[in-house]
Parts: C-alpha cells; structure tokens; sequence
C-alpha cells in the first residue's frame, strides 16, 4: 500500500470506461477463438509428452554423465511445459470452450503435488478473485512472508529469504499445504474436521502417487543407473520448482506492484476489478520462448485481467492493454527476467526488517492487515 494511490487521478467514470474498454478486448479475443488456437494447445501437449518420453528414455542410460546431462535437461524442460503452458493454464479452463474431454478444466491432472481440484479453488477461486488483498488473498506471501510495510513485523520476518527460498526449491509442496490452509488447519480442533481430514488425504494420495513414479518407477526401470536416474529426476523436480516460483514472483512481487486492503474490495465494481488486476501484476519482457517457458504467465497483468482467455493469445492481447495503461496514466511494471526476480528478491529483504512506519496504526487498522 503506497502511501499515495497511484490510481488517485481516475474518477469513477474513468474506472468504468476503463472497465468497458477492457471488456471489448476480451469479448474480440472470444469471438476470434477458432481451430488455429486449438491446433496450438494439441501441439503444445504433444510436444510436451514426447520431450517427457525421450528424456526419461535417456534417463535409462544416465549412468554416462551425457546421458544425464541430456536426460535431466529435457525432463526439466519438459517438468515446466506440464506445470506451465499446459496444466495451469487448462486448469483455468482456456481451453474448455474446444469441448474436449481430454482438454478440459474438469477432467486435467497434472504432474503436480497439489491435487487439481485443490488447486484450482485456492488460485481460481480466491487468488484470482481476491489478487492482492491482505487477509484474502493466501497467494500474497504464502503466508510465510509480511508482503507490506504496514504489516505488524514480527522476529519470525527475519527468516523470510530462508522460508522463501525454501519455498522456491519444494514449490509444490508449498502449494499443496497452501491449498490445504495447513498454517490455519494445524491446531487439534480444526484437524478433526472431516472436510479437512478429506482434503489432506487427496494430497497425501497424490503424493504417493508422484513420488512413485518419479523416484521409484522410472529409477528402477534405469537398472543401473538407478542413483542417476533418481539423482536426475529430483534435479528437474528441483529446476521446475524454482522456476515457477521465480515466475510467480516476478508477477505479484516485485517494486511498483500494490496490495490492498479488505476494507477497499467493499462494493468492488467490475471496473474497480479490473483496475486492481491492473496494480496488483507485474510483466516480464523478453523473447517468444521465454514468454512460452512462463507458460505466458511473462503477461501477468494481462493473465490476471483475461485468466481464461487462451494463453497464446496473451502478447497480442498485452498490446492493447498497455495502450490502455498509458491512455489512462497508469504505471505498467514490466521489465527483464533479472531485473524483476531481483526487485522481488530485495522487496523479500525489504520486508523482512522492522520499519517505524509499521508501529504506529490505530486498531480498525490493526484489524485491517492480517498477515496474508
């Protein structure tokens, strides 16, 4: 929360028209959706479990340091087109208008901890709706981190680059006990709930299930080279972490990015909606494949604006809005990979400190900024 509204100059028509404005995009996007989109996706999942096939094919062989080296490479690649591209992104039903069983929102299971259901209420549902809102949105620090420097700070902040760091490296576990609530879900009373005790059964279940196949099966098929292949399979675990951790960093975190208050969503119009969308995303510039291993999630703002327009529809669409950013004087963050993971990275240190500011609120606004 800046201490000036960077939105402050925008009357309430201005916020409608914006909104209007933002509507005609997406409903041109809609009516142009065809079989040249489709035709995208079915390649890009076809390319994907091929890459998956052939670096686990390798893999049998990684007792030779090339093999690996390839192997655990591909896989990686191949670990981020699943988790990026394609699961988050059918996940949020892009592509359910094809009316494809096999491509479709209800039906998708990824190579991922978090079961789909799970995760598509905590991001779908809450994430998407609430982006940014101290004490709604559980995405806003992952409630690990103070997000905002009228958050009361606590000894336990000065860990934060730790947990986060940690977080990035088991990302989708992170996910999955953020999907479960578990920081909230920890005390007897609430483990008892049988909702709850449903929940983290799916998880545990999926888990097993993961952990089978990534460090059972396919090692064993490898004979061996075994250790390798186990050695191989948890390094593209790892790679797939970090990067989509890096990813989703950079497009809620980073300087210049707002957070909001519950207080301010009262009454929300979906002008007002959108605007918060617009201020609370940040953008990474850079090639067509760098947008592609993102999973386009590089338009971020454009992402949290349109989440279930297709995804290789993104940096046409991202055009369009930034013109709408400077008509309206609006700041739209953006910049290179390096330079939003490293303002993102600072503004975790940042935060991590005591501030004097942080000390003096009255308690309405005590109350206001529960830790996300």
């Amino acid at each position: 929360m800046t201490a000036i509204d960077p939105t402050d100059h925008l009357t309430a028509e201005q916020i409608e028209d914006l909104g209007r404005e933002l509507d005609a995009i997406r409903d041109e996007v809609i009516a142009d959706r065809g079989e040249k989109d489709a035709a995208y996706i079915r390649r890009v999942i076809s390319a994907q479990r091929k890459l998956e096939l052939v670096s686990r094919g390798v893999l049998l062989f990684s007792i030779f340091p090339p093999a690996w080296l390839l192997g655990t490479a591909g896989l990686s690649v191949a670990k981020i087109m699943d988790n990026m591209e394609i699961g988050h992104n059918i996940l949020h039903g892009q592509w359910d208008w094809m009316r494809d069983p096999k491509i479709h929102s209800t039906t998708w299971e990824w190579d991922h901890v978090s079961p789909a259901d799970q995760w598509k209420h905590s991001h779908n549902e809450l994430h998407h709706t609430y982006t940014n809102v101290i004490g709604k949105d559980n995405d806003l620090g992952y409630g690990i981190m103070r997000v905002d420097e009228d958050q009361k700070w606590h000894p336990f902040h000065l860990g934060q680059p730790l947990w986060n760091f940690i977080n990035a490296c088991f990302f989708e576990y992170g996910i999955a006990a953020y999907d479960l609530e578990l920081g909230r879900n920890l005390n007897k009373r609430r483990r008892k709930n049988p909702e709850f005790r449903a929940r983290a059964k799916a998880v545990g279940r999926k888990i097993r299930k993961q952990v089978l196949k990534d460090y059972v099966i396919h090692p064993l098929l490898s004979g061996p080279s075994f250790l390798p292949t186990l050695a191989a399979t948890f390094t593209a675990n790892l790679v797939r972490n970090i990067w989509s951790h890096s990813v989703i960093m950079c497009g809620h975190f980073p300087e210049g990015v707002q957070v909001f208050e519950r207080r301010s969503i009262k009454g929300e119009t979906r002008g007002q909606w959108y605007l918060r969308q617009m201020m609370g995303s940040a953008n990474i510039s850079g090639s067509r494949a760098m947008h592609f291993m993102t999973g386009n999630l590089s338009h971020q703002i454009e992402h949290h604006l349109f989440p279930d327009l297709p995804s290789n529809r993104y940096a046409e669409v991202a055009v369009k809005v930034r013109a709408l950013f400077e008509k309206y004087e609006l700041e739209y963050v953006t910049g290179p990979l390096p330079k939003q993971v490293f303002s993102a990275w600072r503004k975790v240190f940042r935060l991590s400190l005591p501030n004097k500011k942080a000390e003096v609120r009255t308690p309405d606004r005590e109350q206001e900024l529960v830790a996300a």
